[in-house]
């Protein structure tokens, strides 16, 4: 699914992404861990078609990110970009009109799980609620690609849980979810493949059978590996 060969990308002597080639296959959840400035929102940014200025060669399904590739990746950005004057129904409406794979009536049914008011305006919503409606919209769609940057990262503990099952239960099966989340300990169940960033280079990049057949914890790993780097 994803093809990255020598990508490098720096912001004027700060270079983010230094050099690295990785793969990952169909139909994987991937966990892309690493502590704040290893670059993983740089390399979300990347694959979502954002950022167009670096260095080497990324394909998603054998094309470049661009339009093609944008048409079938559902992207959630670390930072709400949602209109302030939008209400929830609105931002429902703009992407079943965007998107033509949009599932109205499942962004609806999300809506309700989340307890969120249709009516309700973004620009009165607190920063757990706006981040709720920007996942429904992302996960009502029948995306062959998702990129999910730290979609925890304002949600309190006890609306975890029912996200968590909404991102794990609503992705088809060839779909390939990149999840960037500091919370290692909460999502190591739900992950199948592990990519750790550190100081922009691939430190791990495996299974998570691979990881649990060692005798050690993801957690453990992390831990370990992102100490070492820094």
């Amino acid at each position: 699914m994803i093809q990255i060969r020598n990508l490098k990308k720096a912001y004027g002597k700060n270079v983010v992404l230094n050099d690295i080639s990785f793969d990952l296959p169909k139909g994987r959840i991937v966990g892309l861990l690493g502590p704040n400035g290893s670059g993983k929102t740089t390399l979300i940014k990347v694959l979502a078609g954002i950022i167009h200025d670096y260095e080497g060669t990324v394909l998603i399904d054998n094309h470049k990110p661009g339009v093609f590739t944008k048409a079938r990746t559902a992207y959630l950005p670390e930072r709400t970009y949602l209109a302030e004057w939008f209400r929830t129904i609105d931002a429902i409406d703009y992407f079943n009109d965007f998107f033509s794979d949009f599932d109205k009536n499942k962004a609806l049914d999300f809506a309700q799980r989340f307890n969120l008011d249709l009516k309700q305006k973004v620009k009165t919503m607190s920063k757990g609620m706006q981040e709720k409606v920007q996942l429904l919209l992302v996960m009502s769609r029948a995306a062959d690609f998702y990129l999910l940057d730290e979609p925890l990262g304002g949600v309190d503990p006890a609306a975890r849980s029912v996200i968590l099952d909404i991102i794990m239960s609503n992705y088809g099966d060839n779909a390939t979810l990149l999840l960037s989340t500091h919370l290692v300990n909460d999502l190591e169940q739900s992950f199948n493949h592990v990519l750790m960033l550190g100081r922009g280079n691939i430190l791990v990049n495996t299974g998570i059978e691979t990881i649990r057949n060692q005798g050690k914890t993801l957690e453990e790993v992390f831990k370990e590996v992102i100490g070492n780097a820094w």
